[in-house]
């Protein structure tokens, strides 16, 4: 019975929900790592990707940047496919949200369902 304890957390274990935070710090070192690698200091990578030079140290340091500057850091490293795909494949925990998911395929808006008082 342990076993399988043990075996279930450990799978679920890549499942652990992290704060926003530390999303944006995950993001910012593997973006140091990259820019590391491509052996660019800050400044190199500022002056290559017009990112100022205060917002990269900020990003790498605290993980804080504007969707505008991460995409443009993104097409200095050579990441923009990955960047344009990261809504581009529905997501889906159980088989009633896949069933929601192919019943509202080509959907242009989202609707209230009646009786609910779920905003979008």
């Amino acid at each position: 019975m342990r076993e399988n304890t043990a075996n279930i957390l450990s799978m679920l274990d890549g499942f652990a929900l992290e704060s926003n935070s530390e999303i944006a710090m995950s993001i910012a070192n593997d973006f140091r790592k990259r820019r590391i690698e491509k052996n660019l200091t800050r400044e190199m990578m500022a002056q290559q990707s017009g990112v100022p030079l205060g917002t990269l140290s900020r990003f790498e340091q605290k993980g804080l940047i504007s969707l505008k500057n991460l995409i443009s850091l993104a097409v200095t490293l050579g990441y923009t496919s990955e960047l344009k795909g990261i809504f581009s494949q529905p997501k889906y925990s159980t088989m009633e949200e896949l069933i929601e998911i192919r019943k509202n395929a080509g959907r242009k808006a989202a609707h209230q369902k009646r009786g609910t008082n779920e905003k979008d």
